[in-house]
């Protein structure tokens, strides 16, 4: 028998398949817009010991010490140990307070603005950065302490529409303006709004009376709006759980989760918003820098780590072929 009939004999026809159908080039930089409130800024430690943080427990640098911890995110460090940034992938993060952060995906893209703290970012970044064949901007849009029932209230719900919904819009629009000024790898080869990521709800949670009741509708009108204000009716969504503290009137955050989780079930999402369950991913007190933050996932690393990996897993599910 020759070679060549060995090697179709027993190569499998889905290889020989995917062979044949080389992809379409396509180096438009993928955007992607990281939106909610103070999670999504980032509250991980990554390095910061002493009384204030708990001994270190919970942080990057500790977690990273346990090899079997270590092999789980390879990507995070270099050979040398030293904490990885990469040039396919760029962050944008205007805080409320501070100059603006922007550049290549690695540590420091927080509301503290120092390499101390990180949020879902980093490991979003990395999953979107290894599976696409261009490259990349995340958009971070987030402020701490703001609900979706006033703060970002979008504008196709009753009421006055919210001046974090206009803040965020005005923020993405500002940096795809930027894009060239702000980011060497551009080279005028044009972007694509690729995907948009909710991860908020704890001021909502705090008014059971209101936010709570409301929160279903107001997330669907918020998909809706940020479609149309963005031209892009089919962009794919991700709404990461609320995490929050189980430990407060958890009836209510129950409640809240399962308004999050509904509100993307709606049959008129079908096969283009995801829910991505957070909750198993919450370490303990005990075990985390900030042991009093419940509301920030008390700072824990491989928590952020976690459910960044998991939104942007989901992420990859819904995105199109043609996106990749």
């Amino acid at each position: 028998m020759s070679n060549l009939m060995r090697v179709l004999l027993y190569t499998p026809l889905f290889a020989i398949a995917c062979q044949s159908a080389p992809k379409i080039p396509n180096d438009r930089v993928a955007v992607f817009i990281l939106a909610g409130q103070s999670n999504m800024e980032g509250q991980a430690v990554v390095d910061l010991a002493g009384d204030d943080y708990n001994q270190g427990k919970g942080t990057l640098v500790t977690l990273l010490r346990d090899p079997a911890q270590a092999a789980k995110f390879p990507q995070l460090r270099a050979a040398d140990g030293t904490f990885r940034s990469r040039d396919d992938v760029w962050v944008r993060y205007q805080r409320e307070h501070g100059p603006l952060l922007a550049g290549k995906l690695g540590l420091g893209y927080s509301v503290y603005g120092d390499l101390h703290h990180f949020g879902p970012e980093l490991q979003f970044g990395h999953v979107l950065g290894d599976a696409l064949e261009r490259p990349v901007l995340l958009i971070k849009t987030a402020w701490g302490g703001k609900d979706l029932y006033r703060d970002f209230r979008p504008p196709s719900a009753s009421g006055t529409q919210g001046a974090y919904y206009t803040r965020m819009l005005a923020d993405i629009k500002a940096a795809l303006a930027a894009l060239p000024q702000e980011f060497p790898g551009y080279h005028g080869q044009g972007y694509e709004l690729a995907g948009f990521v909710w991860y908020q709800g704890w001021n909502d949670g705090c008014d059971p009376e209101h936010a709570v009741p409301e929160y279903e509708t107001n997330l669907v009108h918020l998909i809706h709006d940020v479609r149309h204000d963005l031209n892009a009716p089919n962009l794919p969504v991700v709404v990461g759980e609320l995490t929050g503290p189980w430990v407060i009137a958890p009836g209510t955050w129950d409640t809240l989760r399962k308004a999050q989780c509904a509100a993307t079930k709606r049959t008129e999402f079908a096969g283009n918003v995801a829910f991505v369950m957070t909750h198993d991913f919450v370490r303990l007190p005990a075990e985390s820098p900030n042991e009093s933050h419940g509301h920030h996932e008390f700072g824990n690393a491989e928590t952020y780590l976690l459910v960044g990996n998991a939104l942007g897993q989901a992420m990859l599910d819904l995105l199109p072929a043609t996106a990749r």
